[in-house]
């Protein structure tokens, strides 16, 4: 008998703030041991603040390219100073040295100089670890450095290693907390997806990132749901997203009243759902079960 194959949820967010992660580590704790928890925000991740996962394997990740210059080939010509266009070569009294920062890895100076004094050599762009949370799921998380080139090719990387966890340990589900916008850390996030989640909140700018959004993930043609955060904050709006959803057939999950208790459970690492009394633990967890529903 085959196993069932591993479906995966994406949860992103046209803007930032709507409480995207929040709401992705709710729906971490609702399930459990069943999934594989994903961070593919590299560019700012933040899993790891709600989660206090225990670092498992740690690597370094390499994308694009730097110079570097070999002092004992290096004849202080200059002619590397002076084709560099992104003023990345720095003269000193005994041979001329890289500014890694301003550096592009176009190879230019490797080209023109006479000594062959200057390699191109792989930039470290940032970290790529795999941790256990103290939910005990596998979280599958990096971070691309400042200016770090590629991160949809990290993106790729997070999920590669989710899948091949969640296949490796029978895990059903792998749960991918994606970064909010359009770019290309998005459009990595949604390759080979099975259901997008769309968290939004009723404001004009959220509302047009929503639609921008959703229009994006139109072209991939993956079943998409909804959920309104801070619904109450103005009714007006809310009842243009609710519109919108409709006139595109997807699935109002859960609209939640804006509480404070988000912000307190954050301050405590805490999701939402471990904080005692809270209101928002059915509607929540009738979210989850839809999301449930509509892999099955």
């Amino acid at each position: 008998m085959m196993p069932s194959p591993v479906k995966e949820v994406v949860v992103i967010s046209g803007k930032g703030g709507t409480g995207k992660t929040s709401l992705t580590a709710a729906f971490a704790f609702l399930a459990q041991e069943d999934i594989v928890l994903a961070d593919c925000d590299v560019d700012a991740p933040d899993m790891h603040l709600l989660m206090n996962p225990r670092v498992e394997m740690e690597q370094d990740f390499y994308s694009g390219w730097q110079a570097e210059i070999d002092c004992l080939k290096c004849s202080n010509c200059g002619k590397c100073q002076e084709v560099c266009r992104f003023s990345a070569i720095i003269q000193s009294n005994e041979c001329f040295s890289i500014d890694a920062d301003e550096c592009e890895g176009c190879g230019y100076c490797s080209f023109i100089c006479p000594e062959q004094a200057i390699q191109l050599i792989p930039r470290l762009s940032g970290q790529f670890r795999v941790s256990r949370t103290r939910f005990q799921h596998k979280l599958v998380h990096a971070n691309l450095d400042p200016g770090g080139e590629n991160s949809g090719k990290l993106v790729n990387q997070v999920k590669q290693v989710a899948a091949r966890i969640a296949r490796e340990d029978s895990k059903k589900i792998i749960l991918v907390d994606g970064a909010p916008g359009i770019g290309c850390p998005v459009i990595s996030s949604l390759t080979g997806a099975d259901l997008v989640v769309l968290v939004t909140e009723p404001s004009l700018s959220a509302f047009h990132d929503l639609q921008r959004v959703f229009n994006l993930v139109n072209q991939f043609r993956i079943k998409t749901a909804c959920l309104i955060n801070k619904a109450d904050l103005n009714s007006d709006i809310s009842t243009k997203i609710k519109a919108f959803l409709a006139e595109n057939s997807i699935l109002l999950l859960a609209e939640l009243a804006y509480n404070t208790a988000f912000t307190a459970a954050m301050l405590k690492g805490h999701c939402i759902l471990e904080e005692e009394n809270t209101s928002f633990q059915p509607a929540i967890l009738e979210a989850w079960n839809k999301i449930i529903s509509l892999l099955n």
